[in-house]
């Protein structure tokens, strides 16, 4: 550690410079106990772990304000919901979120601009109370029901999915719906 100049130092000590740290002949092993052996498992409930997921919270704080609500919804919910669906589809990719990522999961669930009124009815009660910690099933029955081919889809297509056919974002909302009654009974 650095001295101040008027701290006298013995003359006869070494100069002091990096020593970088012993050898060991023996090669690093992955062997902890929690240790990954291979890929990350998939499967349902297991997520979508990706680079740099937390920068989806950071995002979120710029669409705050400015999402379309009923006075039914809240807005922690919705945001809550679409940033999950936001690290979902940036995983996909292999990358950390972008504002694009969050752009397309409110988007798709109608958050962005007036909504059709049955996708508003039924977004009321699957965002419900997701922004929950309690709630983690209920939002991961949000993330599954976001189609992988839709989620691949840049946000002006998905604008135009959301409003050319209402019937597939509809199923899809059904689809979370129906995965979070499951969850209640399982």
């Amino acid at each position: 550690m650095a001295a101040p100049d008027y701290v006298p130092a013995p003359v006869d000590d070494p100069a002091r410079v990096y020593q970088s740290p012993p050898w060991r002949s023996e090669s690093w092993m992955a062997d902890r106990p929690a240790e990954i052996i291979g890929r990350q498992p998939l499967g349902p409930r297991l997520g979508d772990p990706g680079p740099d997921q937390g920068f989806a919270l950071r995002l979120a704080r710029q669409v705050r304000g400015r999402l379309v609500l009923t006075s039914v919804e809240s807005e922690d919910d919705a945001i809550a919901g679409s940033v999950a669906i936001a690290m979902r589809r940036s995983a996909m990719f292999g990358r950390a979120p972008a504002i694009h990522d969050l752009t397309v999961a409110l988007t798709l669930w109608g958050f962005l601009s007036e909504a059709p009124a049955e996708l508003v009815a039924v977004r009321a009660q699957v965002f419900a109370a997701v922004a929950s910690t309690h709630h983690y099933m209920e939002r991961r029955a949000i993330v599954d029901a976001a189609p992988d081919e839709v989620l691949r889809l840049d946000p002006a297509s998905v604008d135009a999915l959301v409003r050319n056919e209402p019937s597939r974002i509809m199923a899809m909302a059904n689809a979370a719906l129906a995965g979070q009654s499951h969850d209640e009974h399982a």
